[in-house]
C-alpha cells in the first residue's frame, strides 16, 4: 500500500495526516474505508492533511468526493489542508474545487471550524 494515515485530535477535531500516494487500488480503498469508519457516527469534524501526499489520481479524488458527501449528509464537515500544486490543478480541471473546503495549513482549517466555510 502506498498510503499511510496517522491520526491526532487537535482542538476537538480529528486530523488525519496522509502520506504517500492516493491512487486507484489499495490506497484509495484504504482511505475510503478509514473515512467510512470515522464518519459512521454522523457529525464528525475532520481535517485531512495532504502535506506528505505526493500524487492523487481520479480514484483518490473519487474517494474524497464520497467522503465529503457522506460527511455532509450526516451533518459532518471535512476540510483539506496543504494541497500540492498537482492536486490543486486536478481540482480545477475536474471543476471540483468548489465542493471542497481547502486551507493552506491545518491550523487555518482548524480555525475555520468556528466560522462559516
Amino acid at each position: 500500500m502506498d498510503l499511510t494515515i496517522t491520526e491526532r485530535v487537535l482542538q476537538g477535531v480529528l486530523v488525519m495526516d496522509l502520506a504517500g500516494t492516493l491512487t486507484l487500488g489499495d490506497s484509495a480503498n484504504y482511505l475510503r474505508g478509514r473515512l467510512k469508519d470515522v464518519l459512521v457516527g454522523g457529525d464528525a469534524q475532520l481535517v485531512l492533511d495532504f502535506s506528505r501526499v505526493t500524487y492523487v489520481d481520479s480514484a483518490g479524488l473519487g474517494a474524497l468526493v464520497a467522503c465529503c458527501t457522506t460527511a455532509r449528509n450526516g451533518g459532518g464537515t471535512v476540510k483539506l489542508a496543504h494541497l500540492n500544486q498537482q492536486f490543486r490543478e486536478l481540482l480545477q480541471i475536474t471543476k471540483l474545487s468548489g465542493i471542497f473546503d481547502v486551507h493552506p495549513t491545518v491550523e487555518e482549517a482548524l480555525r475555520s471550524f468556528g466560522q462559516p466555510a
